[in-house]
């Protein structure tokens, strides 16, 4: 194992030092317990957003604190998720007296620990919903879920439901619209390498020279099936056809693609897939309205990536136009 760090066990401690140090005008890190919030502290009358989720999948979430996204961010330890004593006062620095959104990957873990920090906010007077993201079309029930899991699609909640917090909606609407961005938007991801998590030292799963996963989920779950390596062409058809199957996407719909890096991969591998992920969306009548293309919800340094549409209407369109200035995502 070759990596880029001291202590196994101070990697998120050291990481998200150095995150804030770098962006010191968006965040600020909080260190016992560790979150990171938004620089200035809450805006007042905003509905605060608050995610988080074991580290490893940088950018997601810490950076993606900012105007037009979430307020605070909980990085639990790698690919572990963070604890409520941490969620709970991250979620108290977001708010600014409207309530607050917490946005939840669908994970056992994740699930429970932020159902626990909303009980605490609530009896601190502080009102919390939370919509839960399961995105990914490749299982049901893996590893660390009961349903589906929640993988880059968050991106798209994330940013939706901020822009509908940042322009003033109340916390019924933000829910509403983080829900329906949620419903829409299907993902699903193939490995072609394991990565390895800094405590273990070992990948976190086998794959020979010769196989790759088809469904793999975002901490090295197993996926669809392990099939021999095949040209681009051919993976990103095994990944696109399911998500439009299970959405339904056709005739008129216009849609977001999004292609996402899994953290090894090179942004030029990440285009051929985007090339033939849109030729295939547009070969059922689908228009490819709005496209993101880059690493968002990674895994360490595993080769891959993952293929997301979302169905856009007029008002989420709008939305995912709004303007955003975080560390990982800003126009």
């Amino acid at each position: 194992m070759k990596k880029l760090i001291n202590d196994p066990s101070r990697v998120v401690d050291e990481s998200v030092e150095g995150f804030g140090l770098a962006h010191a005008d968006l965040v600020a890190v909080h260190t016992d317990p560790i979150f990171v919030s938004r620089a200035g502290g809450a805006r007042q009358g905003k509905v605060g957003l608050v995610s988080g989720g074991g580290s490893g999948h940088e950018p997601l979430h810490a950076g993606f604190v900012g105007l037009g996204m979430l307020d605070a961010a909980v990085p639990g330890a790698m690919f572990t998720s963070p604890t409520p004593d941490a969620i709970a006062p991250a979620t108290v620095a977001a708010n600014g007296g409207a309530g607050v959104l917490h946005i939840v990957k669908n994970y056992t873990g994740d699930v429970l620990n932020f159902e626990t920090a909303a009980e605490l906010a609530d009896a601190d007077g502080i009102e919390v919903r939370s919509v839960i993201v399961n995105d990914d079309v490749a299982v049901e029930d893996s590893l660390y879920t009961a349903g589906r899991r929640g993988v880059a699609g968050t991106v798209a909640v994330e940013k939706i439901a901020g822009a509908a917090a940042e322009r003033g909606d109340d916390l019924a609407a933000v829910t509403a619209i983080a829900e329906r961005v949620n419903a829409n938007v299907r993902s699903m991801g193939v490995a072609l390498s394991a990565c390895t998590v800094p405590h273990a030292g070992v990948p976190s799963f086998e794959l020979t020279e010769a196989e790759i996963e088809i469904g793999i989920g975002i901490h090295g779950e197993p996926g669809r099936r392990r099939i021999p390596m095949a040209p681009a062409d051919e993976i990103t058809e095994m990944l696109t056809t399911p998500v439009i199957e299970d959405l339904g996407i056709g005739g008129s719909d216009q849609v977001l693609l999004l292609v996402n890096g899994m953290g090894g991969t090179p942004l030029s591998e990440l285009y051929v897939v985007y090339r033939t992920a849109r030729r295939i969306l547009e070969g059922r009548g689908a228009t490819v309205a709005r496209s993101l293309v880059g690493n968002y919800v990674t895994s360490l340094e595993m080769q891959g990536c993952s293929v997301t549409v979302l169905r856009l209407d007029d008002e989420l369109t709008t939305l995912w136009d709004a303007p955003v200035h975080t560390a990982a995502l800003r126009w």
